[in-house]
């Protein structure tokens, strides 16, 4: 799971999204998530910090 921080109006609110469902990262401007059970998250991390999380994450998993 990685760590992101959802957009919101009000406040900055983290999360852990499970990176192994991710369908799709776009931005349009804001960063949007698309999951492959299609829900979508709207977060402050752009696209590249997203796929530089993912692929930290993944290397740890699989160095063990």
């Amino acid at each position: 799971m990685i760590e992101l921080t959802r957009l919101n109006k009000q406040k900055n609110e983290k999360f852990l999204l499970n990176c192994e469902i991710i369908e799709i990262i776009e931005e349009k401007p804001d960063t949007t998530i698309r999951l492959t059970n299609g829900k979508h998250y709207v977060v402050n991390e752009s696209s590249a910090q997203v796929l530089s999380k993912i692929i930290a994450y993944k290397r740890n998993i699989f160095s063990r």
